[in-house]
C-alpha cells in the first residue's frame, strides 16, 4: 500500500493490486458518496460490440453471490435513504452511491459485491437485453436525442467516439455472455479503476475498508481506447426525416481535448455564446426573435478530441432563419467578445465550480474522473487560476481557429427531404 501526501483537498493511496483510493475530506456534511470509476466505455468497443460496456453495467445490478436478486441490491441502499446508480459514457463507467454517513461500510460492502461477484445469469442477460433495446427505442422516439446522435456521427463517422454509449440494436441483440465476460475480465480490473470517497472520513479508515473488500480483486491488462479520426474539412450535413412539430438541429465544430492548453478559453467562449439565459444565442434567438424555446451550446472534452455543439428546437418553417441566426452569432464571437462578457463568463464559471464543493457526489466526480482518465488531479484553485488567466484575445483566437465555416457540421431532425438546402445555408 503506497500513499501520496495531501494535495489541496484530497488524499490518495494505492492498494497492492493497483486500485487507487482517493478521499475528499468534507467535514461539514453528513452524507457520503462512494464511487468506483472504471476506465472503460463505448470508445473501447469494436463495431460488433457497440453497447457492450453499457450492457455490462446493467448486469451488475441483476444479482450477486450474496444478493442474488436485484431487489436486494437496491434495498440495501434505499433502506438507509440513499441513492444508487451507474453511468456508462464514452471513456468511463461509474458506479456510485450517495448515503448518510453511518451507511458508509454497508455501501462499500455492496459495491464490492456488485463489482467482484456478479452472477451474469443467462436468464438475466436475456431479460436485460430486452430492457436495453427498449431504452434504444425510447431514444429513437426523442427528436432532440436523435439530433445529438446524428451530430456525433457527423463529427466522428464510422468510429466508436461517434456512437451512442447505449449501442445499436443489432449489436445488443447478438452479443453473447461469453463476450461480455471476456470484455469484463480485461476492463474491470483494479489497475484500471479508481475508488473515491467524499465525506467526513479519515483517509486511513477508508483505505482499510477498501482493502478488506477490494484487496482480492485481480489485476488484468485492459485494452486501449480507439483514437479519434478527424479528417473532414468541408461542411457536412445530415438529415433525419421525421414528422415532428418542431425541427431539432445541432450545429457542431471539432473542439479541444481535455488537456489542451486552450480548453479554458474555449469553455469561456462557450459560456458567452450559448450557456445560460444571458448568453448571446439565448438573447438573440429566443428573447429578441422568439424563434425557439430552447437554444444552448455545450462543450465536450475527450482524451484526444472535443466538440462545440449548438442545439435549438424551432418551428419547422423557421429552420432557415434559425440556422442563419446561429451562424451569425458564431461569426460574432469570431469578431470578438467584450470585457463585460469576459468578466461575467469567468465569474459564472468559477461560481459553478464553488457550488460543487457543497455536494459529495460532485466532489467525488471531480476527483474520480480526472484521476481515472489522466492520473492527475487539478484542484479547483488551479482551475480558477487558469480561468482568470484567459484574456479576451485568447477567446477570439480560439474562435477563429475552431469556427471556420468549412469546419461546420449540421444535423437536422424534422420533416425535410434532402440535405442540399442546409448545405447551402452552411456555405453562406
Amino acid at each position: 500500500m503506497t500513499a501520496s501526501p495531501l494535495h489541496g483537498l484530497y488524499q490518495k493511496s494505492s492498494l497492492a493490486n493497483g486500485l487507487r483510493v482517493i478521499t475528499v475530506p468534507m467535514p461539514q456534511v453528513r452524507s457520503a458518496t462512494v464511487a468506483i470509476y472504471i476506465g472503460t466505455g463505448s470508445r473501447y468497443e469494436k463495431r460488433e460490440e457497440a453497447g457492450l460496456s453499457h450492457f455490462i453495467e446493467h448486469m451488475h445490478f441483476k444479482g450477486t453471490e450474496r444478493r442474488p436478486e436485484p431487489q436486494q441490491i437496491s434495498e440495501t441502499i434505499e433502506r438507509v435513504g440513499g441513492y444508487l446508480n451507474a453511468d456508462t459514457g464514452r471513456e468511463l463507467t461509474t458506479y456510485w452511491a450517495k448515503v448518510p454517513k453511518p451507511a458508509f461500510e454497508t455501501t462499500v460492502d455492496l459495491l464490492s459485491d456488485m463489482l467482484l461477484t456478479p452472477l451474469f445469469r443467462a436468464k438475466d442477460i436475456e431479460s436485460e437485453r430486452k430492457v436495453i433495446i427498449e431504452e434504444i427505442n425510447s431514444i429513437n422516439d426523442s427528436p432532440q436525442q436523435l439530433a445529438d446522435m446524428l451530430i456525433d456521427r457527423l463529427l466522428w463517422p464510422d468510429q466508436p467516439l461517434g456512437r451512442d454509449p447505449g449501442g445499436t440494436k443489432e449489436a445488443v441483440s447478438t452479443v453473447s455472455r461469453r463476450r461480455m465476460l471476456g470484455y469484463r475480465r480485461t476492463q474491470y480490473a483494479p489497475n484500471n479503476a479508481v475508488a473515491v470517497v467524499a465525506g467526513d472520513f479519515a483517509h486511513e479508515d477508508v483505505v482499510l475498508s477498501l482493502q478488506r473488500r477490494f484487496g482480492m480483486w485481480k489485476r488484468a491488462k485492459p485494452r486501449a481506447w480507439f483514437p479519434a479520426v478527424n479528417g473532414r474539412r468541408r461542411p457536412q450535413v445530415g438529415v433525419r426525416r421525421q414528422k415532428t412539430e418542431q425541427a431539432h438541429l445541432c450545429i457542431s465544430y471539432h473542439g479541444l481535448s481535455a488537456t489542451h492548453e486552450d480548453r479554458y478559453a474555449l469553455d469561456l467562449l462557450n459560456n458567452i455564446l450559448g450557456d445560460g439565459m444571458s448568453s448571446r444565442l439565448f438573447i438573440d434567438l429566443r428573447e429578441n426573435r422568439s424563434l425557439c424555446y430552447e437554444v444552448f451550446s455545450y462543450v465536450s472534452h475527450f482524451m484526444d478530441d472535443g466538440a462545440v455543439t449548438i442545439y435549438a428546437g424551432v418551428d419547422a418553417k423557421s429552420i432557415d432563419e434559425a440556422v442563419t441566426g446561429i451562424l451569425k452569432q458564431v461569426d460574432g464571437v469570431i469578431a470578438g467578445v467584450t470585457a463585460d462578457e469576459m468578466h461575467k463568463a469567468k465569474e459564472m464559471t468559477k461560481g459553478r465550480l464553488l457550488l460543487q464543493t457543497e455536494d459529495t457526489r460532485s466532489m467525488a466526480a471531480w476527483h474520480g474522473v480526472q484521476e481515472t482518465l489522466r492520473s492527475e488531479i487539478k484542484t479547483m484553485d488551479e482551475i480558477v487560476r487558469r480561468i482568470d488567466a484567459v484574456r479576451a484575445d485568447d477567446v477570439q483566437r480560439v474562435a477563429k481557429g475552431l469556427f471556420a465555416r468549412e469546419r461546420a457540421l449540421l444535423g437536422v431532425v424534422g420533416p425535410y427531404k434532402g440535405e442540399a438546402r442546409f448545405a447551402r445555408l452552411l456555405e453562406g
